[in-house]
């Protein structure tokens, strides 16, 4: 099986810093349903890891994550799934992003190209967000006749507000430059091209050297306070990702998807 997530750790300041590069080599690193479970597990390897204080997670040179692999054989077989089999194999995402914001490490996502999709959900699921300046953001579900889920619609609430949040997930086809980004709040700093990685261990460095145990307590009481009412709010979307995916909008929105063309939606 090919590994698509590797760890590098004791970096930085006593060694305090863990890098984990998501690299599919392939130039989109889309998520695959393997490669969502990589990446959930690389987040739950630090469950234990009392010596690592900041985990800097990074894509390819070229991209994020260009959301779901919709090519990916294992995923396509969710259209010949019964609704239960389906329910269940729906929570891959909703997992990662689970992890990936309980972590007790403070996280930051390190954004070059593109971040589409599920990697826009994965990134609002960690603490800061450092993008180059040509990167771009897309959240394009909507658009493929699917709604946009694994509970990113709270975490992107308490990042912009509610009328930013609908403009990002409802208008699909926007795509949302890195100084459009910042200027809303879904990204903390913009770096020039190719210097995002090296923008997000610098912001490591300076985590790293604060008292471990008062910056874990800290993003933890933050985090339950800013997250109380997530579960509520979004606790039936792995449900409307379902029901939506069987809908004609959503086949016509993938046979559009991959066949390049535009989309004719009815509703239906």
């Amino acid at each position: 099986m090919t590994d698509y997530v590797k760890i590098e750790k004791g970096l930085g300041p006593e060694g305090r810093i863990a890098v984990v590069r998501f690299d599919r080599s392939d130039g989109i690193n889309a998520l695959s349903p393997e490669a969502l479970r990589q990446l959930t597990a690389a987040a739950r390897s630090f469950e234990d890891d009392a010596a690592t204080s900041v985990v800097v997670l990074t894509g390819s040179s070229g991209a994020f994550s260009a959301g779901f692999d919709l090519k990916d054989a294992e995923g396509r077989s969710r259209k010949e799934m019964d609704l239960g089999t389906l329910r269940r194999h729906l929570k891959l995402g909703p997992r990662l992003t689970h992890a990936w914001q309980e972590m007790e490490q403070i996280t930051i996502g390190a954004i070059e190209g593109f971040c589409v999709g599920g990697g826009v959900a994965l990134a609002v699921a960690l603490d800061f967000r450092i993008m180059g300046r040509n990167a771009h953001l897309r959240v394009p579900e909507i658009g493929l006749g699917m709604n946009m889920s694994w509970q990113s619609i709270p975490r992107m609430l308490h990042l912009i507000g509610p009328a930013r949040t609908k403009q990002a997930v409802i208008l699909a086809d926007q795509r949302i430059s890195a100084d459009e980004a910042y200027e809303w709040g879904l990204v903390e700093q913009v770096t020039d091209p190719g210097h995002a990685f090296d923008a997000a261990m610098e912001l490591a460095r300076k985590v790293a050297a604060q008292p471990p145990l008062s910056v874990a307590m800290t993003k933890l009481t933050v985090n339950r306070l800013a997250h109380a009412l997530d579960d509520l709010a979004s606790h039936m979307d792995v449900d409307q990702f379902a029901l939506a995916s069987l809908s004609e909008d959503h086949k016509e929105g993938v046979e559009a998807f991959l066949a390049r063309r535009k989309p004719r939606f009815r509703g239906l």
